[in-house]
């Protein structure tokens, strides 16, 4: 692996949750400003940017857009071709570096580029290394039918298919018990 696993793991769950603020999958928009792009920033130790500024919301917005086409993909074949337009698009500029309990691992993004650049370079680069290990199955959309958030199944029999089995996972198990009692 070229990157840390701790590291790729991290990117891959920021991917998500970043894909998961949106209002097509939330139902509201959760990165509407500045102070929600800091308050993510924070939460996903996402280092070496300026402080995001209302400037950002939109190109991150479109970052976002083009991460969550990658999750709905109908083939690896269409996966692989949005993932080289990400990458496409991205400013990459490897470079060895440690911090914040990551680990050794690599960041793809010049320093101190703006969010969407940085986000754009780590996603795309960890949803690349993702494809050619042959894992793309791995992305998933939750299979609750009310659901439209996002997922890395990271289990090892590849069967994960919700996005919270304690939320969506119940919710669907529960409704099923009540139909077959029903009937």
């Amino acid at each position: 692996m070229v990157t840390s696993r701790h590291h790729l793991d991290h990117v891959l769950g920021t991917i998500t949750t970043l894909v998961n603020t949106s209002p097509n999958v939330s139902g509201t928009e959760e990165l509407p400003d500045a102070e929600a792009l800091r308050r993510f920033v924070t939460e996903r130790i996402i280092t070496e940017v300026a402080p995001p500024t209302n400037a950002d919301v939109e190109p991150v917005h479109r970052v976002r857009a083009r991460l969550a086409a990658i999750f709905v993909a109908p083939d690896d074949q269409a996966r692989n071709r949005l993932i080289n337009d990400a990458l496409a698009n991205a400013t990459v500029t490897p470079r060895v570096v440690e911090h914040d309990d990551l680990g050794v691992h690599l960041h793809f993004f010049p320093p101190y580029a703006s969010l969407a650049e940085h986000l754009n370079a780590d996603c795309s680069m960890a949803l690349a290394f993702l494809l050619v290990a042959g894992e793309a199955g791995r992305l998933r959309v939750c299979a609750a039918p009310d659901c439209n958030r996002v997922l890395v199944d990271f289990s090892r029999n590849r069967s994960r298919a919700y996005c919270d089995s304690r939320t969506c996972g119940n919710r669907v198990n529960a409704a099923a018990f009540r139909a077959r009692q029903r009937s």
